[in-house]
């Protein structure tokens, strides 16, 4: 077995999390499952990481630094709003899928465990999303290319149930998922909502 350092290892298993969660479930999650499929022991886990909850805290903190900081830098961009809306949501979904099991697994680990750190944490990305959705839904109405009737902040909650349907696509409809379909048929969606 290859010695590995502890960021490689890290990354391995919380990619191994992920798999076993998209693949096989929640309830398949245990310590001798994820050492198993990244291919050391059960003690070698806890050199990594603490524990359990430190796992997932860190699958967090990756969320935050990588979609946040992907979501940010569009809301931010130059673009017009609609296609600014367009790349956020693609950027989105493309995360989610890459990153498949991610929601399940921390919603469910934060509610099973109560966690309020977490919950924090979660709540936090959760509100940052919300508020670029706002900004740019914001630029569009002040570049008049949606209603200005139309309240962003409904608006962003309404963005906010796209990944939850996306990840029930992708639970019940595995093989046949289209994710620019997805895409362009959310946005479609949207686009007529702010119309």
């Amino acid at each position: 077995m290859e010695k590995l350092n502890t960021e490689i290892r890290q990354k391995q298993i919380k990619k191994a999390v992920l798999q076993i969660i998209s693949t096989k479930g929640l309830g398949k999650l245990s310590t001798r499952n994820l050492a198993d499929k990244v291919g050391v022991t059960e003690g070698a886990l806890f050199r990594h990481f603490k524990s359990k909850r430190d796992i997932m805290l860190s699958i967090i903190d990756d969320v935050k630094n990588d979609l946040l900081e992907q979501m940010k830098k569009i809301a931010d961009s130059n673009l017009k709003a609609n296609v600014k809306l367009l790349k956020f949501l693609c950027a989105h979904v493309r995360y989610l899928i890459k990153n498949k099991g991610i929601t399940i697994l921390l919603f469910s680990e934060a509610t099973y465990m109560d966690d309020k750190e977490m919950k924090k944490r979660l709540f936090d990305i959760l509100s940052f999303q919300k508020n670029y959705v706002k900004k740019i839904i914001k630029e569009g109405i002040d570049d008049g290319l949606w209603n200005k009737k139309i309240n962003a902040d409904n608006v962003a909650v309404l963005y906010m149930g796209i990944p939850i349907t996306l990840n029930i696509e992708l639970i019940l409809n595995r093989k046949e998922f289209k994710q620019e379909n997805f895409c362009r048929k959310m946005f479609g969606l949207l686009e007529r909502v702010l119309k």
